[in-house]
């Protein structure tokens, strides 16, 4: 007696899989190769972040105060990614950083100290140089400049800076990029110069060190130029009336694109706030968020939104599904939300539950246009905050902006918690490992990327998703065994190196 015959298949569409009423994270699910006619350098992950903001990476930082200030801005710009500024700081403060990291076209922004000629200096600092104004702000004219060293050597630390300080350094113009940085200081045979915009502030102070490290890490790929000509620079604002000001702030700064940011975006003040923002400023571009299912992407869409956050709970310091028993696993919430967005022309923002360049891959084949990441970059030497160390491991500080930290200095209005008299957190503090500077890793990174395009045989971002919608991009479901399986195991020790 014969049986059934079953057809040969391999895995699942994504249609059939995320049709099952299962909350999927990226661990959860793994891609089936498919064919390869194309070296993996070939491959273009150049997307977009909003409707009308390219990008060549798929990269952007997180607005959390230990993740994303002029530093990581001004990075992520130079790889051809974004940042978005935090908005747990007063509206001229926020504004204040965008315009700093809009001032630049260097992959880096240093924090240079100022004395003025009058000034004495008890403490110096960890800084090699300060540079000297005529009122020791940035806001007036170079006229010397301060080598620690001297300082060290000084017999009366009482002495004015004017007894010790080096003639004025000659100063190149903010615009310059590090190719030009680097003829300058060469061409005049300096160790720094001072970068001055256009209408006399000082940006930073450039030495020679700061160039030949930079020139050590893997090339720069196409950085992200806004229709200035300036880094494209995001900031993030919250839904409370207050943010309408925040956002005027933010416009006369410069910012590209701002991000309404909270926890649950599918809400009456977030869609009145898109309104403003879009009403106020069409040419703009808006992000909303965060949400997870269609019905909340739909919201923020009909009220005019140029991009969707997607994300809930799945930050690995964000407690809300813990705590508050509402979120989504980050594949199936990626899927959902993109499959919707897409017949509106919204790319999608996959946020949370970054960890490796894996988890980029399964985003990005998903049906997201970015991913946004957090941990993954808040232990880099860009991020805000100083190294500290930690059972002999050099650490940074890393806080969700759920945690009570985050809250008491306002990040409660993201969780509509800011008129509460009990503050319940949503997220940790906790603290994440030295990872040095994103201008080396995020290149590898990307590399390891674009390796996982080629094996599931797919030359751009455009063709990922055209796979994916046509079907022919396959999926299945991983047990725990084959999750052990496909990582490290059966070693008694191993060291792991991703570059």
């Amino acid at each position: 007696m014969n049986g059934p015959r079953y057809e040969l298949e391999d895995g699942f569409p994504a249609t059939r899989l995320f049709a099952q009423g299962v909350s999927y994270t990226y661990d959860d699910v793994i891609v089936l190769p498919g064919y390869i006619d194309f070296p993996a350098d070939a491959v273009n992950l150049s997307t977009r972040l909003s409707r009308r903001l390219p990008l060549s990476i798929p990269c952007v930082a997180s607005p959390m105060d230990t993740v994303s200030e002029a530093s990581m801005s001004v990075a992520m710009a130079s790889l051809g990614g974004a940042a978005i500024v935090h908005c747990n700081a007063t509206p001229k403060d926020q504004a204040a950083i965008v315009r700093a990291a809009k001032a630049r076209r260097i992959p880096f922004a240093t924090d240079p100290v100022f004395f003025s000629p009058s000034d004495t200096v008890p403490d110096f600092g960890p800084a090699a140089y300060a540079l000297v104004t005529e009122s020791g702000t940035s806001k007036s004219r170079v006229v010397g400049i301060v080598a620690k060293s001297d300082w060290e050597g000084l017999a009366d630390r009482g002495a004015a800076v004017s007894k010790y300080m080096r003639p004025a350094p000659a100063s190149a113009p903010a615009s310059y990029d590090l190719e030009k940085v680097a003829s300058f200081l060469a061409g005049g045979g300096l160790e720094y110069a001072p970068l001055v915009a256009e209408d006399g502030e000082v940006v930073d102070l450039v030495t020679k060190g700061d160039v030949e490290r930079i020139k050590g890490f893997p090339r720069l790929g196409v950085p992200s130029l806004g229709p200035d000509g300036r880094f494209v620079i995001g900031a993030a604002i919250g839904t409370r009336e207050a943010d309408k000001e925040r956002l005027e702030h933010l416009v006369k700064a410069g910012t590209n694109v701002v991000v309404v940011d909270s926890s649950q975006g599918n809400s009456i003040y977030q869609i009145e706030m898109i309104k403003h923002a879009k009403s106020t400023y069409p040419e703009l571009d808006v992000i909303g968020g965060n949400v997870v299912t269609i019905a909340q992407a739909q919201n923020l869409i009909k009220a005019g939104a140029d991009g969707l956050r997607v994300g809930m709970g799945s930050g690995s310091i964000c407690t809300t599904q813990e705590v508050c028993a509402v979120g989504r696993g980050q594949a199936t919430a990626v899927y959902k939300v993109a499959s919707f967005a897409k017949d509106h022309v919204v790319p999608v923002i996959a946020d949370g539950g970054i960890s490796n360049s894996g988890h980029i891959v399964k985003a990005l084949v998903l049906g997201a246009s970015t991913v946004m990441m957090g941990s993954f970059l808040a232990g880099s030497g860009e991020a805000p905050g100083v190294y500290e160390y930690l059972n002999g491991r050099r650490v940074k500080k890393y806080r969700g902006m759920g945690s009570l930290e985050a809250m008491t200095k306002g990040s409660d209005a993201r969780y509509l918690g800011d008129t509460l008299k009990l503050k319940v957190a949503q997220g940790v503090v906790g603290a994440v490992a030295d990872k040095g500077s994103i201008l080396k890793f995020i290149p590898y990174t990307m590399q390891a990327v674009k390796q996982g395009f080629q094996d599931l045989g797919a030359s751009s971002l455009e063709a990922a998703h055209d796979l994916l919608r046509s079907e022919v991009l396959r999926f299945e479901v991983r047990t725990g065994a084959a999750q052990a399986e496909g990582g490290v195991h059966g070693l008694v020790s191993y060291e792991k190196k991703s570059f």
